[in-house]
């Protein structure tokens, strides 16, 4: 019997929209869900840190359950029938309250920090700065096709509360933050 994993539809650098639309592999629809998988996929990752402290670990499988939601979104034609997953103001204030509570536990920042330090720390680090990315494809994306405004907000609160997560989880394994060292300038 023939798996449902391959279809062969895809074969010619073409992929289906949710709703029937073809379009190319590299349409800014799919490079934006695209980079929310991998995204995802650095999420699970980070979650699989066995140091990783208990407040981040709680908060791991809703993200990514509002990450399959963004998917679902992007991955729609906007001209299509498809009722996408909506996110809600709730989803944005979880975050921003998860924020406030490591933030508060947090040494104020007084300079810029090294994406480095403890293992689950750097693996948030990796994971906001897919987050980053997964934000600038989507605002571009935004630019020619109506995207809703909560997605891009959820997103950017997201990359915020990893930078927090990072540096909590840096806080939790006693491991100090190593603090950019700028090069003097130049004289011109």
């Amino acid at each position: 019997m023939k798996s449902m994993i391959y279809t062969r539809t895809g074969d010619k650098g073409t992929t289906a929209l949710i709703g029937g639309r073809r379009v190319s592999k590299h349409d800014p629809r799919l490079v934006a869900y695209g980079t929310v998988d991998e995204l995802n996929s650095f999420l699970g990752f980070l979650g699989s840190e066995p140091q990783l402290p208990a407040e981040i670990a709680e908060m791991l499988p809703d993200v990514q359950s509002r990450l399959f939601d963004i998917g679902a979104i992007l991955a729609s034609d906007p001209d299509g029938d498809y009722k996408a997953p909506a996110l809600a103001e709730a989803d944005i204030e979880r975050i921003e309250k998860a924020i406030d509570m490591l933030d508060g536990q947090l040494e104020p920042l007084r300079c810029f920090v090294l994406p480095a330090g403890c293992e689950s720390a750097t693996r948030a680090h990796l994971a906001r700065a897919v987050c980053r990315r997964a934000e600038r494809e989507i605002a571009a994306l935004a630019e020619t096709s109506p995207i809703d405004d909560t997605v891009l907000r959820y997103i950017n609160r997201l990359s915020d509360y990893l930078f927090v997560a990072a540096r909590y989880c840096n806080l939790a394994a006693s491991q100090s933050e190593t603090p950019w060292k700028a090069r003097p300038s130049q004289p011109k």
